[in-house]
């Protein structure tokens, strides 16, 4: 049976990709099922740069086609910050995803509303052999002045949904799992991943 590790440490993120993909014939590995613990150091220019380089490391370490992916809060008012930088936009040292809440809105603070703004996410599979293969996906919204739901994790409690009328952090599992960025740009790297099974 085909194997595909999913070359990230975040336990959000692994949980999410996971419930995406567990409708394919592949078993979905994760770097502690075989005891990988890697830190790429995010050094690209652009999300499908960064998601590359996870995915390039995971699948040399393990030999396994690995997946790996890069994704960002685009803000239009803040001319798309903090983007690519999204995981470590707080000045601070250990900030954690609180930490990067209140700092966003701070900066928001003087800008007029709606604060439009979109998640974006790519998606890098890499090959033993070296190939990649990309796929993206977009989630439009806006962000709120005030934290609403327990769900997902990072931006989620105040990125809002304006036609559903509440955050992706008020979604349950399977509707976020249907809706978000990662989500679109999983569903298309299934695509990819059926026909090499």
């Amino acid at each position: 049976m085909l194997k595909l590790l999913l070359a990230s440490q975040n336990s959000g993120k692994l949980r999410e990709m996971q419930f995406i993909l567990q409708d394919l014939p592949i078993q979905i590995i994760s770097p502690t099922d075989i005891n990988i613990h890697l830190d790429v150091k995010e050094s690209g220019k652009t999300y499908a740069e960064n998601a590359a380089l996870k995915a390039k490391a995971f699948a040399e370490a393990s030999g396994l086609m690995a997946l790996g992916d890069d994704s960002g809060l685009e803000v239009d008012a803040l001319n798309g910050e903090p983007g690519l930088y999204s995981a470590r936009y707080a000045p601070i040292p250990d900030a954690d995803d609180g930490d990067r809440r209140d700092f966003l809105l701070k900066n928001l603070l003087p800008h007029p509303r709606p604060w439009t703004a979109r998640f974006r996410a790519t998606i890098a599979i890499a090959q033993p052999n070296g190939e990649i293969s990309y796929t993206e996906g977009i989630c439009e919204g806006e962000i709120i002045p005030e934290e609403r739901g327990s769900g997902g994790f990072g931006y989620d409690p105040i990125f809002y949904l304006p036609e559903l009328g509440c955050t992706m952090a008020e979604l349950d599992e399977k509707e976020k799992n249907r809706l978000s960025h990662r989500a679109k740009a999983l569903e298309k790297a299934k695509e990819f991943l059926r026909e090499l099974v």
